[in-house]
Order: C-alpha cells, then sequence, then structure tokens
C-alpha cells in the first residue's frame, strides 16, 4: 500500500483583491474560493500513479490548510479522486507565511500520518507563486525533495521524475519517503464525473476538520504575529506605451530614432552607436 498525501490550496478565482495594510494580506473572504491550478495538477499526479499501482494500492489524502470555507475544494479532491479530505482551519493560523504555512502542515503529517510516502504538492500557487511550501515542508519532515516534476513513475519503493532544466531534460531517482513538486502544465487534470461528484458528498465524514488544538500546536500560536516573514505590498505591475508614427525621408527618420531613443537601441545592442 503506497499512502500519497497531496497539498491542496484554495485560492481566489479573481485576479486582483482588496489588500489589508495592517495584517499583510489579502482580503480572500470578498471572493469566491477555487482549487489552485497547480494544485490540481498534483492531485491528477497522484491519481495517475494510483492508476498505474495496480493492485498494489493506492490512498490519496487531499490534505489543505485555510480557512472554513476552503472545504469545498477537499469535496471537489474527492470527486477528483482522493479518497479523503483533511481541513487545517483555525483562526490561529489565519495570515501565515510560507515558513509557518509548512510547519503547520508538518505538523499534521507527524502526528495523524506518519506513515505518508509521498507528498505532492503544486510547483507554485496561483495567488502568491512563491514556490516556497514544497521545499520548505520537505525541510521540515527532513525528507528529500525533487522540484518541477514533468512525469512521475513508481517502481517498488522508488520514483523516477523527469523535469525540464533550461533546454534539456533531467531524470532523477528518488527513494522514498519523498515529496516532488509538479511543474505547471505537466499533468492536464480530467474533468469530474457524475458518480464521482455524488460519491464525493455521499459519503459520511469524507472531510475531516481540525483545528490548531487538535495538532498539538502551543497555545500561545499565532501564525499572523509568529510568521517570520511579512508582505508589505501588493500592487499590478502598469506599464505604458505610446504608439508613434514617424513620417518623412528614410534618413530623416533614422536620425529622429536615434535622438529620441538612441540609449535604449545602443543598449539592445550591446554598443555604442552614432548617427552621422
Amino acid at each position: 500500500m503506497l499512502n500519497i498525501l497531496v497539498c491542496i490550496k484554495q485560492v481566489p478565482m479573481v485576479s486582483e483583491l482588496p489588500w489589508n495594510s495592517k495584517t499583510g494580506t489579502l482580503k480572500r473572504e470578498l471572493a469566491e474560493g477555487m482549487m489552485d491550478p497547480s494544485s490540481r495538477q498534483a492531485l491528477e499526479a497522484a491519481v495517475r500513479l494510483a492508476g498505474s499501482a495496480g493492485s498494489d494500492g493506492v490512498t490519496i489524502t487531499a490534505l489543505s490548510m485555510g480557512p472554513p470555507m476552503a472545504e469545498e475544494v477537499l469535496y471537489q479532491a474527492l470527486s477528483l479522486g482522493a479518497d479523503r479530505g483533511v481541513l487545517l482551519t483555525d483562526r490561529r493560523m489565519a495570515g501565515a507565511d510560507t515558513y509557518l504555512t509548512s510547519f503547520v502542515l508538518a505538523a499534521y503529517i507527524r502526528k495523524y500520518a506518519p506513515d505518508t510516502d509521498l507528498v505532492l504538492c503544486g510547483s507554485q500557487t496561483s495567488d502568491s507563486e512563491t514556490a516556497q511550501v514544497g521545499p520548505q515542508l520537505a525541510c521540515e519532515l527532513d525528507i528529500p525533495a525533487i522540484g518541477w516534476a514533468s512525469d512521475i513513475r513508481l517502481s517498488g519503493r522508488t520514483v523516477t521524475v523527469c523535469r525540464h532544466v533550461d533546454d534539456f531534460m533531467e531524470t532523477l531517482e528518488m527513494d522514498l519517503p519523498g515529496l516532488i513538486t509538479v511543474d505547471q502544465g505537466a499533468f492536464s487534470p480530467a474533468y469530474a464525473t457524475l458518480g464521482g461528484v455524488q460519491e464525493a458528498f455521499d459519503t459520511t465524514d469524507a472531510v475531516r476538520i481540525l483545528d490548531a488544538a487538535a495538532l498539538g500546536l502551543d497555545d500561545g500560536f499565532n501564525a499572523l504575529k509568529d510568521s517570520p516573514t511579512r508582505i508589505i505590498d501588493v500592487y499590478s505591475p502598469t506599464t505604458e506605451k505610446e504608439n508613434r508614427i514617424l513620417k518623412g525621408a528614410a534618413k530623416t527618420v533614422v536620425d529622429q530614432l536615434f535622438k529620441d531613443y538612441g540609449k535604449v537601441i545602443s543598449s539592445a545592442m550591446g554598443k555604442d552607436l552614432k548617427t552621422k
């Protein structure tokens, strides 16, 4: 039996949310949530591994840390092939940075799922794109990790992972237990079937909900205050574009280009260009 745990995150459906400058967090309650696309691909990778394992058997646990509304994405995970869901939710967990998020996830695994063989994570979530939780979780659990996997093959207690590195393909082997983050676009997810959705919601106690006390966290634990890093500001980059039409003889147009954009052109070409 192989025990796979997939980290799932609920992210806002909209690209922009109001920013709480006092707490350094997004006001997530103002938007509907969805399963992070990268997390969904990690789940798809787990489902494919389960299919390839055959009679050996694989158990898939979907684990999420977030507000109570994150329970929705765990039921979605059940409809897509997960066997059980676990939600870690508590006001004291709110506002956690990636370091404390990894700490809380590891606390659950150590206490409730010590027999986990493989942890799968998305490479980076769509709301923050830090790509930090997977590697940090591996450090917390003291297990090896491979990032940005585009293909995962299982043979006994060894996984073979392929990933794109620059302009070539790298193949790595890792003995379990271990952690893998999946590359974006590598595992195109299947759609949930009607039967899968019905089974997910018909299963009694399919999603287990645990708070900070259940994980054995200290009474004084406060993720917002204890997080060693804090986001100072969030903004959407703006680019100003201007279209200009230069008319006249070729030499006149070229002279005007170098007059207005000579430094930019020289920098792009790597040498000093001067008009004559």
